[in-house]
């Protein structure tokens, strides 16, 4: 379910103080219209610079067990993703600071200038040597509902995986470049996963599921994919979305349970 934003000035005065007691005095604070499981996002202009703070009340222990995966994953993720500042649990609150990107989320649609980093910064996260964390999903138990018992084996990898390529989800720089952030979804499995989820966003946002198919071949983490377990995953993927669509009729979900279906039946047809 996704969380309502709640402004800074709305917060309660006692956790601003903490807030600043780490970050400096909030000269200015701008709530980030993005994002869909932090109840705090924000971009703090401080008297030290510039922040960008995300929070979930403690209570909220789904929200809170993702951001708490994104914590412990920061220090792996460096090459991709910004750095967390610091992290702290406070007046019942999780808070997570990171260090504030200038740029705007990745355009998808077709003939964006943007799809070439995008590719860029998976292949740069294909590099990341997975890390052994508690807090990492599986793949093969993630979508083993949706994969079958038999079938989910096929997604199990040592790859460490995004898995959540909203376009919200990547930053392209002012000076080039893209950046990877919330890894609420951080999995290790098969490396085609990633480039999977990249292409079911980009046939949602206007391409063919052949044309998906390509940029997702100039990925790194493609190479090699068997392709029987590539059928697996996208079969699984528009059942997922199906269920999550049908659980919750949002107009984005029912879009993504729509594209991930016309991956699903491309690759049925292809093979």
């Amino acid at each position: 379910m996704a969380m309502t934003h709640t402004d800074w000035s709305d917060l309660p005065q006692t956790l601003r103080d903490a807030v600043e007691c780490k970050s400096g005095r909030v000269v200015s604070a701008r709530t980030v219209a993005a994002g869909l499981n932090s109840q705090i996002a924000a971009v703090l202009e401080t008297a030290e610079g510039r922040v960008f703070l995300k929070g979930v009340p403690l209570e909220a222990r789904t929200a809170l067990a993702s951001q708490r995966r994104e914590a412990a994953i920061n220090q792996c993720v460096l090459a991709v993703s910004p750095q967390l500042l610091w992290s702290a649990e406070t007046e019942g609150w999780n808070l997570l600071a990171f260090e504030y990107i200038s740029g705007g989320h990745a355009d998808y649609a077709p003939g964006s200038p943007h799809l070439d980093d995008v590719v860029k910064v998976a292949n740069r996260l294909h590099r990341v040597t997975a890390p052994d964390l508690p807090e990492l999903r599986a793949a093969d138990q993630r979508w083993s509902a949706w994969a079958g018992v038999d079938d989910a084996g096929l997604l199990s990898g040592d790859s460490l995986l995004h898995t959540d390529f909203a376009g919200h989800n990547i930053l392209i720089g002012e000076e080039g470049g893209a950046w990877m952030i919330d890894w609420a979804w951080a999995t290790r499995g098969a490396s085609f996963i990633d480039p999977a989820c990249l292409l079911i966003r980009l046939i949602d946002a206007g391409h063919s599921a052949k044309n998906a198919e390509l940029w997702a071949q100039q990925c790194d983490g493609w190479a090699g994919a068997d392709d029987r377990a590539v059928d697996v995953f996208a079969a699984a993927a528009a059942r997922m979305w199906d269920d999550i669509a049908k659980a919750e009729p949002l107009q984005w979900k029912v879009s993504m349970a729509r594209s991930a279906q016309k991956w699903a039946s491309y690759r049925k047809g292809a093979s």
